[in-house]
Parts: structure tokens; C-alpha cells; sequence
């Protein structure tokens, strides 16, 4: 992806490269806390909080063709468990490795004559501006790739209860007794005829104590 708006250098996922100085096999490490960008993971499910530390730590690599970038991100991601849906914190090691092209070489590393202009060679490249990378998307593709798609509170977690929606965790012997659906009716039935004749008793019970005051 070649750059489209100039980078800022107070940006604290962009990193300087001017001390490696394009002398292939210079190495430079850095390690850097940086707050959590926006929507860091996966989007409704598991990420790390907006502004929550993120620790860095980088290989920073001169090659011919531009800077390799080695490094790891650790950071505690708070979601919600699929199961049983009680909040969640995880803690994240997500690993990755990319390399930042310089603008003026080919696949090569060696100096173009003339600037290229396809684009479909360059849509999949990140490139170095004056120096400078952008370590954001590279973070986050790395990020989502180390979370969880369906994080759980843990490994055997046994979510909820499908009748009554109670934390089966909180409570190991919660149960309903199952009714047979083929005799559910006649229990229904068998209910109406009794209190059918508690009505009844209750009549007759009436036309005795009547006769007797006459």
C-alpha cells in the first residue's frame, strides 16, 4: 500500500528509521508503551480497550530492499464469554513481522530508474515515507489474528441455561424437570376436572349448611 497523506512523527505508532541509515544489516531494537488505537481487535467480541497500554517491543533491520520490522505486542483484551456471557480479560502476545519497502526500489532493493505506476504491484507493499513507517496496520492485522473469534471465561465454562438463562457455573445441580409434551395435555385436563371438583364440593357443602339453619 503506497502512503497517501504524509505520516506524523508524534504519532506513537510511527518509527523513524533514520539511524539504520540504508546500510544493509544495521540493526536497531526498540521497545515502546503505546495507547491501545480505536478498535483494536475484533469488533464486538474481544479487543483491547481505547487507550490501554500496549508494550512493543521491535527489530528494526536494513535490507537491501527496505526495513524489516520484527516485533511483539503485549496487551490485556477485555471481552464478553460466548457461553455464559460474563465479562472476560485476556492477556495478548500477538507476534509479527513485515518489511516497509523504500519508495525508490524494486523487489530487488535496487533504485528504480523511473517511478513505477502500476498500482496492482504496489497494493500489498507498505512503504517508508522520509524515513518513517506506520506500524498501525500491521498491529492490528496481528492483533485480531491472535484473539480468540469466540473467546470463553474458561475451557469448560457451561454457558447458560436454555430455559431459564442461569449461570450453570454458579450453580452445578440447576435443572428442570422434563415433561413428557405427549402427557402435557392431559395434565392440563386432569387440572381443570379438579378444580371442577373443588367447585362442586364446595356447592354441595353450601346446600347442607342451608338446609340446616332451616
Amino acid at each position: 500500500m503506497a502512503p497517501h497523506a504524509r505520516l506524523d512523527h508524534r504519532n506513537p505508532l510511527v518509527f523513524d528509521t533514520h539511524e539504520l541509515g540504508r546500510r544493509p544489516g544495521a540493526l536497531q531494537r526498540l521497545t515502546r508503551e503505546i495507547p491501545a488505537p480505536r478498535d483494536l481487535g475484533i469488533q464486538g467480541v474481544i479487543g483491547v480497550p481505547e487507550g490501554n497500554p500496549v508494550e512493543l517491543e521491535l527489530r528494526l533491520e536494513s535490507v537491501m530492499e527496505g526495513v524489516l520490522v520484527t516485533g511483539t505486542a503485549r496487551a490485556t483484551a477485555e471481552g464478553e464469554c460466548v457461553r455464559c456471557l460474563e465479562p472476560l480479560e485476556l492477556e495478548l502476545e500477538a507476534d509479527f513481522q513485515e518489511m516497509f519497502s523504500y519508495p525508490d526500489a524494486d523487489d530487488r532493493g535496487r533504485v528504480k530508474a523511473e517511478p513505477a505506476d502500476d498500482a496492482e504491484e504496489d497494493e500489498d507493499r507498505l512503504f517508508l515515507e522520509d524515513g518513517l513507517f506506520d506500524l498501525e496496520p500491521v498491529l492490528r492485522d496481528a492483533v485480531v489474528l491472535a484473539l480468540p473469534m469466540q473467546p470463553v471465561c474458561q475451557e469448560d465454562c457451561p454457558g447458560l441455561c436454555s430455559q431459564c438463562g442461569a449461570r450453570l457455573a454458579d450453580d452445578p445441580d440447576h435443572h428442570h424437570d422434563a415433561v413428557d409434551i405427549r402427557w402435557a395435555a392431559l395434565q392440563g385436563l386432569a387440572g381443570s376436572l379438579e378444580d371442577g371438583e373443588k367447585d362442586e364440593m364446595s356447592g354441595a357443602e353450601a346446600g347442607v349448611d342451608e338446609k340446616q339453619e332451616k
